[in-house]
């Protein structure tokens, strides 16, 4: 007898063959129309090329340069900790190569002036007429890839240039606005060692960074790699592999992946229970955080997400994928407390412990 597709199916012995599958579990032809088809083929086609633009000048670091990818596609900014002598700096400025996208490196210093960002105002003189007045000169945020260099060493003033210019991409001068080429991409870089004469950023700053990515050591193997290339004659050209127009298309096409109600569920129960002294906290999250993750978390788990299912050659949004970015959307969103700290617990230590007990709430739920 002919079935609903929403009913399971049986065979002879009883046992269910076969589920209904939902938006999430639809094949590419039913989950995205054919121009997106082709543009998440180009998508994971242009991922590989960049990777491979970016092994002849960088070694290893293919979980780091995952995440950059992920973020720009999801039209996000990230920040990167690490410390000195990781190829941060190179990392970035190779990526806006590849990208062949505008490039400005912005070295912060206890002296930089918002102005030193943003641009400023100056009496220039018409020749003809001997009229003077005001005109802006743009500064080096006018740039699509913006390197944020040491980002922690100036002061909150002169942190907070860039806060408008994250969230909406324009900067105001004057009294006039200056809207900021697409697409638009801050990637800031942080030394966790250096404490003394910093500033760290507020948290209303660092929720702007969709990603807060750690650079770690080489393995042996690659430093070893490292020390062959860097210390012999070699040059090396770098293809273009997409353009700005290019790159907001397939931001578009991000956008435009299906996500089940139950991966979405998901990405908000890991963002709820973060929040200490609410019903959907856990103890340990009471015990060990002084602060949770705001709604852009979720926003950002989701978004990255679909960016994720994308580049691992998927058209659809899976648990797994919420899983993959949960610990780079939320290492800086959740702030730990004196008990954490004086037990060595790490805000990746909270996240790991988080995800295992959703994962058990599911599961408890599904019996």
């Amino acid at each position: 007898m002919a079935e609903d597709d929403d009913v399971k199916s049986e065979d002879e012995s009883g046992e269910p063959v076969g589920e209904a599958l939902d938006e999430s579990d639809k094949p590419v032809s039913e989950a995205l129309g054919e121009d997106d088809i082709q543009a998440t083929e180009k998508l994971r086609e242009a991922y590989r090329s960049i990777l491979d633009e970016l092994g002849k000048v960088i070694v290893g670091q293919e979980q780091v340069l995952e995440e950059l990818m992920i973020c720009i596609f999801a039209q996000g900014h990230c920040l990167l900790i690490g410390v000195p002598g990781l190829a941060k700096t190179l990392m970035i400025s190779t990526l806006a190569k590849t990208l062949s996208l505008s490039f400005s490196r912005i070295q912060f210093t206890p002296d930089l002036m918002p102005s030193d960002i943003t641009g400023t105002e100056v009496i220039q003189e018409d020749k003809g007429t001997g009229e003077r007045k005001f005109q802006f000169l743009k500064g080096p945020i006018f740039a699509l890839i913006i390197l944020a260099d040491e980002i922690n060493r100036t002061p909150p003033k002169t942190q907070a240039a860039l806060l408008e210019a994250m969230q909406e991409h324009q900067v105001t001068a004057g009294g006039e606005r200056h809207k900021l080429e697409e697409p638009f991409f801050v990637l800031a870089t942080q030394n966790p060692i250096e404490q003394e004469g910093t500033y760290p950023l507020p948290e209303a700053q660092l929720d702007r960074f969709m990603f807060n990515i750690l650079v770690d050591y080489p393995s042996a193997d690659e430093e070893f790699e490292i020390m062959k290339r860097t210390t012999t004659v070699q040059k090396h050209e770098l293809n273009p592999i997409l353009s700005g127009e290019e790159i907001m298309a397939l931001q578009e096409t991000v956008r435009r992946v299906p996500i089940a109600d139950h991966v979405t569920r998901y990405a908000m129960q890991i963002t709820r229970a973060t929040r200490i002294r609410t019903p959907d906290a856990p103890d340990f999250i009471n015990e060990w955080l002084s602060w949770g993750a705001g709604p852009r978390a979720c926003q950002y788990l989701i978004l990255g997400g679909k960016a994720r299912a994308l580049l691992k050659g998927r058209s659809h949004v899976s648990i797994e994928d919420i899983k993959g970015v949960a610990h780079p959307v939320l290492r800086h969103r959740i702030i730990t407390n004196f008990n954490a700290e004086a037990e060595g617990i790490t805000p990746d230590k909270i996240v790991t412990r988080l995800v295992e007990y959703v994962d058990s709430q599911e599961a408890a739920a599904a019996k």
